[in-house]
């Protein structure tokens, strides 16, 4: 059974629907600060959590998460049209099996948030710049791949400022198999700087360094085989000579099975 539930910050039940297979809550609110919902059912769910939000693949170790309402600074890096109006749909339904045991971009979640989560996969990072949401870790998994701007929607990135220790961290919740890897850089050139190298650290104890080139296309990285992980860093990232200060990350890309 999928249960979806919505709360305000006291913890006062606003709305619920549950269903075996397909969960789908229409709530009529207008969000506050501190509405969150609470998700519980199986481990492998399809989550689109605005109509204005990509939907994707969540995985929940424990059957359940909590997703709190972005409000504030943190809606900078979502649709304008993302959690206004009155009335908001919060989509939920079990994967299936095919989908399950296919190979796909398994580091994918656009419902990823800021802080600490009960559900992932999960980016987080040692520097976010001027700790703003459009320059925050979990930008690099939200599936949006447009990288010729930046700042708000949708040109959202991972910002590091001016740090040369940036190391970002992405966690998926289980071990799984990863087969390729790629990454999408900030393209807004020449506001944009670059780099031209840096290190996969997957916790299966290998290192994988890579090159990188001054694009805005997709950058494949040659993992060596498979490898079958539970987090993997980026880091030692050597930036161009590029009199811009500021490389970015738009997208981290991990394409495995369970």
């Amino acid at each position: 059974m999928i249960t979806v539930r919505l709360f305000d910050k006291e913890k006062n039940l606003l709305a619920q629907t549950a269903h075996p297979v397909e969960a789908n809550l229409c709530a009529d609110r207008l969000y506050e600060e501190g509405d969150y919902y609470e998700v519980s059912g199986p481990a492998h769910l399809w989550i689109q959590a605005d109509v204005a939000l990509p939907a994707g693949e969540v995985y929940l170790p424990d059957g359940h998460m909590t997703w709190r309402v972005p409000s504030g600074e943190h809606r900078l890096a979502y649709s304008s049209a993302a959690f206004t109006g009155t009335r908001h749909i919060f989509a939920v339904r079990a994967m299936t099996e095919t989908e399950i045991t296919s190979q796909r971009p398994i580091s994918r979640n656009p419902s990823d948030l800021r802080g600490d989560t009960d559900f992932f996969p999960h980016c987080t990072a040692n520097v976010e710049t001027r700790n703003e949401s459009c320059f925050a870790a979990r930008n690099v998994i939200d599936g949006i791949l447009l990288n010729h701007y930046h700042g708000e929607w949708p040109f959202q990135s991972w910002g590091i400022g001016t740090r040369t220790d940036a190391c970002l961290e992405l966690d998926l919740g289980r071990t799984v198999t990863v087969e390729k890897a790629a990454l999408v850089l900030r393209a807004d050139f020449p506001h944009d700087a670059y780099w031209i190298s840096g290190q996969l650290l997957p916790d299966d104890g290998t290192v994988i360094s890579f090159t990188l080139e001054r694009t805005g296309e997709r950058q494949w990285i040659d993992l060596g085989g498979e490898h079958r992980i539970r987090r993997v860093k980026l880091t030692n990232l050597i930036k161009s000579d590029d009199p811009s200060a500021f490389p970015a990350l738009t997208q981290l890309e991990l394409y495995g099975r369970e």
